[in-house]
């Protein structure tokens, strides 16, 4: 039972530490390429890196807390409980690394529909 109860214990702790990395929130608007300046363009660059740079944060949070939560847990975690939590950690990983994608591929797309605006402004 006290096995039991210190196992349980691990496992919130591990759902504590993943509290201590808190989700970064995605840029909360792109710059429209049809429409923007270069410094609206350019601060669009900004929002992206900064939002690039809090994912891989909160990426390497969650990788260390699970893997602090596993070494504390040592051998009264079982192989299937070690398991089940890499496996969320994985799911949250993957989501985060999705959504930035998707944030930079839309911000891409944004980039090569003001470079072509400017392009046809250029032209005589």
């Amino acid at each position: 039972m006290k096995a039991l109860l210190a196992l349980a214990a691990t496992v919130l702790a591990a759902g504590a530490a993943h509290a201590d990395c808190p989700y970064p929130a995605p840029p909360d608007k792109l710059p429209d390429g049809a429409t923007a300046t270069l410094q609206d363009m350019l601060a669009g660059q900004k929002a992206v890196a900064e939002y690039n740079k809090a994912v891989n944060e909160y990426v390497a949070c969650i990788d260390q807390a699970v893997d602090e939560s596993i070494a504390k847990a040592g051998d009264k975690l079982k192989p299937e409980q070690k398991a089940d939590m890499q496996r969320v950690e994985t799911q949250k990983h993957n989501a985060a690394i999705d959504q930035l994608q998707s944030v930079a591929d839309r911000f891409n797309e944004q980039v090569k529909v003001y470079k072509a605006r400017n392009a046809d402004a250029k032209k005589p």
